[in-house]
């Protein structure tokens, strides 16, 4: 009988032993497989990010250095396909498509995400920023951030920093009188991208603001479609703006960023540390694209001069005091604005 007890003891404890093994060499299997496909080999993704900007736009270079560090810093597992020039989807499309989850990647802005949250439009108005300290300041600190995240929350794309384009001026064709005051763009057409914000922007300039495509901005200037547009030196340059029109005024109404974005749900399908190493290529390429625009903006008004151009210095006081006005009295759309933080903004100038 006893031996019968020391057989069935022995028993039972060499199955409990088999079993504890089993389950630890199950465990130790699920963690090797975590983050895999089960199969030995890590997942992969593949990103596609559109842009309207031409090859040689430091927003464009910025993209290759993204994609450069991503693909080094994941071992390939994640690839980013750079589509420049429109050739994905146009500037008015591509943002659409990132919501609706058919493009993983685009620049978005302020103006456009204002058209779907109206108290964006306060990041839309002229001479909310003094310089590039303040404006990067705001948007890649803890008010970015917060911002950023309320994008998120509504329109389910998420932005990952802002990158400086350069601060806009006005180019414009010989239309028989220099653009030194607000008054000076009476009856002029300035094109502006189709969003209610830039039209308005546009209205407080002073001008009659039309839209056109980027895409098609250059045919437009150089047959009279259009006598003017605003944008950042550098992309007159990289576009060859210059090569159809005459004059440049200075009157730096916009600090003008774009924010490399990305799709949340294909944000919430990557493991963290592929995350992590998406935030460090955003940095990375955004002290580049910086860089690089605030390099070529201090050389650029020599360079137009040579090329032809005549460069003027607006009376910036009375375009300031114009368009800000424009923006404050118009209450329809100031009523959505958070007036404090409007107010914190203008604190971080001093």
């Amino acid at each position: 009988m006893k031996l019968k007890k020391i057989l069935f003891v022995l028993l039972f404890v060499g199955f409990v032993t088999l079993v504890a093994c089993s389950d630890s060499s199950d465990d130790q299997s699920s963690d090797e497989n975590e983050g895999n496909n089960g199969d030995g080999t890590e997942e992969t993704f593949e990103l596609n990010f559109s842009t309207a900007s031409v090859p040689n736009d430091a927003h464009t270079e910025g993209l290759n250095v993204m994609k450069d560090y991503i693909e080094e810093n994941t071992d390939g597992n994640v690839t980013v396909n750079v589509h420049h020039s429109g050739s994905l989807y146009s500037q008015d499309n591509e943002a659409q498509a990132l919501m609706r989850g058919n493009l993983e990647m685009a620049y978005v802005s302020a103006p456009w995400v204002s058209e779907h949250i109206p108290s964006m439009s306060m990041f839309t108005s002229g001479y909310l920023f003094k310089d590039y300290d303040h404006m990067t300041n705001t948007f890649n600190g803890e008010i970015g951030e917060q911002v950023f995240e309320d994008v998120v929350d509504e329109l389910g794309v998420r932005p990952l920093g802002a990158f400086y384009l350069g601060s806009r001026q006005l180019n414009y064709r010989d239309i028989g009188k220099e653009i030194r005051t607000p008054e000076d763009l009476e009856g002029v057409t300035l094109r502006m991208p189709n969003t209610d914000s830039w039209l308005f922007l546009g209205e407080a300039l002073g001008a009659n603001p039309t839209p056109v495509d980027f895409s098609e901005l250059y045919m437009a200037l150089n047959t009279g479609t259009v006598q003017a547009q605003d944008n950042p030196l550098p992309t007159v340059k990289n576009a060859a703006f210059h090569e159809v029109t005459d004059y440049i005024t200075i009157t730096d109404h916009v600090i003008d960023t774009v924010w490399p974005t990305i799709n949340e749900e294909v944000w919430q399908s990557l493991p963290s540390e592929y995350q992590e190493v998406i935030l460090e290529s955003v940095e990375e390429a955004r002290k580049y694209v910086d860089e690089t625009n605030l390099d070529a903006e201090s050389e650029l008004v020599e360079f137009f001069e040579s090329e032809g151009l005549t460069v003027i210095e607006a009376d910036k006081d009375a375009f300031m005091e114009r368009v800000q006005a424009e923006y404050l009295n118009n209450e329809e759309m100031t009523s959505s604005w958070d007036m404090d933080l409007y107010e914190r903004i203008q604190e971080m100038a001093e």
